[in-house]
């Protein structure tokens, strides 16, 4: 069986608030944990209304200590936006709090617009230094050396698992030259994602991480009862992307029933080319979908994600999504 593990926003809807948010997210992940689930992963974002997760390491340690066995991380930090030495702090915490279960993936997008780049107190500029950045903080999970001058504290000589996520060539080549694992965002950038795989694959180099190259991929699941509801659910997410494209971003719309009436044609063809990797249905569909995703990629690792309006509703998406995944051969 594949692993399948659980990318979450803490989406902020219309009506509700971060707080709101926040149980709504421990909620689902105690939901992925009894689902088997292997990882629950947030994502850094700034100034999007939407999104809750900007203080990405604080709120997994509250998803990590109100669950007990699932695996909780950062899907991603966005390393430019802070100190290699503060991220290998943070995430030694995590670490030494919940043994065992705490991920890192590692971003080089900023996850915001260049205003808030300048308010984090750092420069779009230094995305150009993410390779040494990870180094850097690779560096800082190694046992300290006599007479080192920095130390993460806590963070040196733990083992906390590095993943580099990306949506280009870019982080693929890097992964594959570190000999980490990879994270494709093919949620919403999949122009990449054959190419990208593959040469992450062919150019990997065993390391004293990992010796065989990993491959995560991520997708889009909403499920419902019956197939219209789906379709209806995941108008969503096309909202959602229509208004980033517009410079609207703003709170978590509800699902509307005519999404033909909402965008034009250039927006639709923009929209369902970056959510080309989603699947959308009922149970047999669903069941489908991963599967032949499954057999077209053939990710070691699935990440499933899916933005959707109604806490009611995330959840009894994901648990289709477990149960076909728990299927695959």
């Amino acid at each position: 069986m594949i692993p399948y593990s659980l990318l979450d926003l803490a989406p902020v809807t219309e009506g509700g608030s971060p707080a709101q948010s926040f149980a709504n997210s421990l909620e689902l992940a105690r939901h992925a944990e009894a689902l088997g689930y292997r990882r629950f992963w947030l994502a850094e974002h700034h100034n999007m209304p939407g999104i809750a997760s900007a203080a990405t390491a604080v709120l997994i340690g509250h998803i990590a200590a109100g669950t007990s066995t699932i695996r909780v991380g950062a899907g991603g930090v966005m390393l430019p936006n802070a100190a290699p030495l503060q991220v290998a702090e943070q995430f030694g915490t995590l670490e030494s709090l919940f043994p065992g279960r705490i991920d890192l993936g590692l971003g080089r997008a900023p996850g915001t617009d260049q205003a808030t780049v300048r308010a984090l107190r750092r420069y779009h500029a230094s995305a150009d230094a993410f390779p040494q950045d990870v180094v850097e903080l690779l560096g800082y999970f190694e046992p300290a050396r006599p007479g080192q001058a920095v130390q993460a504290v806590p963070g040196a000589g733990l083992k906390v698992p590095v993943w580099i996520l990306g949506s280009s060539l870019f982080g693929a080549q890097l992964a594959a030259h570190l000999g980490l694992p990879y994270a494709f965002a093919s949620h919403f950038a999949p122009a990449a994602l054959d190419e990208a795989v593959a040469l992450y694959r062919r150019d990997f180099r065993p390391s004293n991480y990992l010796q065989a190259p990993r491959a995560m991929l991520a997708l889009n699941v909403v499920g419902a009862a019956d197939s219209a509801e789906a379709r209806r659910r995941f108008t969503t997410l096309q909202q959602s992307f229509v208004r980033l494209r517009r410079g609207e971003s703003g709170l978590v719309p509800p699902p509307i029933d005519d999404i033909e009436a909402f965008w034009t044609p250039a927006e639709k063809a923009g929209v369902e080319a970056a959510l080309a990797c989603s699947v959308v249905g009922d149970a047999a569909e669903v069941a489908e979908g991963i599967a032949d995703f499954v057999a077209r990629h053939r990710p070691d690792e699935l990440i499933l994600t899916g933005n959707l309006y109604d806490q009611a509703a995330r959840l009894e998406s994901f648990a289709m999504a477990a149960r076909a995944c728990a299927a695959l051969p």
